[in-house]
């Protein structure tokens, strides 16, 4: 995690834009749900391609979807179900912070990830 001593925003948010490469991965973690939390006795997780997330916050809430996309660049996730319509009428994906979707569902396709958390 990036850590900053200042607790004004402006540098928190500066600590988050330049962050490097190597710790941009905990900044995409999200909360766990109440029983992938028991299961597993963690909080939360880096999110992946292929979760099934559901949105807590602003104006998809509520929505469920899985994971398309992972962008380590802004520290977004795009969710599948979750778009905003532009003004010529088509569609575009909305970019959502993992803070505000919960896991519902891991991807485990990856055997690493399944022996991190400590699989069944």
């Amino acid at each position: 995690m990036v850590r900053v001593i200042s607790s004004q925003p402006r540098k928190q948010r500066k600590a988050r834009y330049n962050a490097p490469h190597h710790m941009r991965g905990s900044l995409l973690h999200a909360p766990l749900s109440r029983e992938l939390r028991e299961r597993y006795k963690r909080r939360s997780i880096r999110v992946i391609k292929g979760d099934k997330v559901k949105v807590l916050r602003g104006e998809h809430t509520g929505t469920e979807g899985r994971v398309d996309n992972v962008n380590t660049k802004s520290l977004k996730i795009v969710i599948d179900g979750v778009s905003v319509k532009k003004a010529d009428g088509s569609e575009v994906p909305r970019p959502v912070d993992p803070s505000n979707v919960v896991i519902i569902e891991l991807n485990l396709e990856d055997k690493l990830r399944e022996q991190k958390l400590g699989g069944e």
